[in-house]
């Protein structure tokens, strides 16, 4: 994996929006979300993404409500991915999927057929490890290697049935294909694979099997260690790699509005949903959701570095808040630690991405290529 302090040139950033499958609003851990994921209103947030110029869109997935009380309305993930490629036409879509829930070569065969109907549109974000308790409500229970371990095999089988000469046989612990096909078979064209995490077990995994690496934002100087520590699995693994970072954004035009803005996020959450957050991550295995929930005054991790959201949202909790100069200038450097890959989200998500659009994204690309200019 090439260094990116060596200031060789660097492909062109990507920027992409967040499904908010959870239900929106500018007030987020409330009983009920001022914006319910109805599809009409999802189907907005995908066309003003699309209309932005952003490049694809996250839809996690989740077994309960992760940002409001766990009984309020949530919208299923591959249906609403289904439905929203349906009514767009160019922005791609990363698919949270969590091995072990459906039967993988059915599996192979909708994300096949959905990418295939959308025109090439699909990419997939494997999920091992999950929430804390969120898999064992719906009847699974593994364990924490287990779960890597089968997400292994998922990606290898299904990269078998789509890319692999038919019929197809694959041998695993988890898995087993037996003459097996795949119509349509995506071929060189296959949905490309992402991965989170930050323990060595998900970064070993990422190393092997990833096209890109997908972290939740943390300081700069953490994000360069877990950079280092997956380039020396990458160095074993001798395979390309994108790197990606996932953060939310509080944008104002001065700094106190933005931080206003943050606070007034979580301001009128509900204790019962801060409770149901906190069962989530007390004694959970995952270090990136330990990491995300630190503790720090006022929850600010650094100078314009806040996880508020961790109180109330599962998951990614930390945002950059500051002014558009201030937010790109916070986002270059990690596009200097090698990112090429940014989701990004704001609350509420019509409203936050055209600001990101047109205020944060001009000024970021700007500083990007003066920056790869010089080191061509």
């Amino acid at each position: 994996m090439p260094d990116p302090n060596k200031h060789q040139h660097r492909p062109e950033p990507r920027f992409d929006w967040f499904i908010p499958i959870d239900g929106d609003g500018d007030r987020a851990g409330t009983l009920r979300a001022q914006r319910p994921p109805t599809f009409d209103y999802l189907r907005q947030v995908a066309e003003t993404a699309e209309a932005c110029g952003f490049y694809s869109m996250l839809i996690p997935t989740r077994f309960a409500n992760g940002l409001f009380a766990e009984d309020a309305p949530l919208a299923e993930t591959w249906t609403t991915a289904t439905a929203l490629a349906a009514v767009t036409s160019r922005i791609r879509f990363l698919v949270a999927v969590r091995p072990g829930f459906i039967a993988l070569g059915l599996f192979a065969q909708m994300a096949a057929a959905l990418h295939q109907i959308s025109g090439g549109r699909l990419d997939i974000n494997i999920v091992p490890g999950g929430i804390q308790n969120d898999l064992e409500r719906v009847g699974e229970v593994s364990d924490h290697a287990t779960r890597y371990e089968r997400a292994e095999e998922f990606i290898e089988a299904c990269r078998a049935l789509w890319q692999a000469p038919q019929p197809v046989s694959y041998a695993g612990d988890f898995y087993r294909l037996a003459g097996a096909y795949c119509a349509p078979a995506p071929g060189d064209d296959a949905p490309r694979f992402y991965l989170g995490g930050a323990s060595p077990r998900a970064l070993g995994l990422a190393a092997r099997q990833a096209d890109v690496h997908l972290g939740w934002i943390e300081p700069p100087d953490d994000t360069a260690q877990r950079i280092a520590n997956l380039r020396e699995r990458l160095n074993d693994a001798n395979r390309p790699l994108t790197l990606g970072l996932r953060t939310h954004l509080v944008i104002r035009d001065d700094e106190p509005a933005a931080w206003d803005a943050a606070r007034s996020l979580i301001a009128d959450a509900a204790p019962e949903v801060k409770a149901q957050r906190q069962s989530a991550i007390v004694g959970t295995p995952m270090v990136g959701q330990q990491a995300q929930a630190r503790e720090a005054p006022d929850h600010r991790l650094g100078r314009h570095l806040w996880n508020g959201l961790s109180e109330v949202r599962v998951n990614c909790g930390s945002a950059l808040v500051g002014t558009p100069d201030q937010v790109a200038d916070a986002l270059l450097a990690y596009w200097r630690l090698g990112i090429d890959e940014f989701i990004l989200s704001g609350f509420p998500h019509v409203e936050e991405c055209r600001r990101a659009a047109g205020e944060l994204l001009p000024r970021l690309r700007e500083r990007i290529a003066a920056e790869n200019g010089a080191g061509t």
